[in-house]
């Protein structure tokens, strides 16, 4: 096997921003956050979803937006409406 051709291979943690849970592997990405853990500097990496927070592994429905986007503007700006144009020229 060729020497120094593969990534580093780091200690890191990645944390699940919605729950706040740990996940403590190994992994080639850093980042410029690290923390102690262990007596072991970890890189901290921050995930959107994990397996801790998806739907599909927890089984629960978190918010799912049914209103369509159109909808919800007409609903805020709707009733709004200019009374009339600004003249040009006088």
């Amino acid at each position: 096997m060729k020497k120094d051709i593969h990534p580093k291979y780091n200690p890191v943690v990645f944390l699940d921003i919605t729950t706040g849970r740990r996940f403590i592997t190994r992994s080639t990405a850093t980042s410029a956050k690290t923390e102690v853990i262990d007596g072991v500097e970890h890189y901290v990496i921050s995930c959107g979803i994990t397996s801790d927070s998806h739907p599909f592994f927890t089984g629960k429905n978190q918010f799912v937006d049914t209103e369509g986007r159109i909808d919800k503007f007409q609903k805020r700006f709707g009733a709004v409406r200019r009374t009339s144009k600004p003249k040009l020229g006088k």
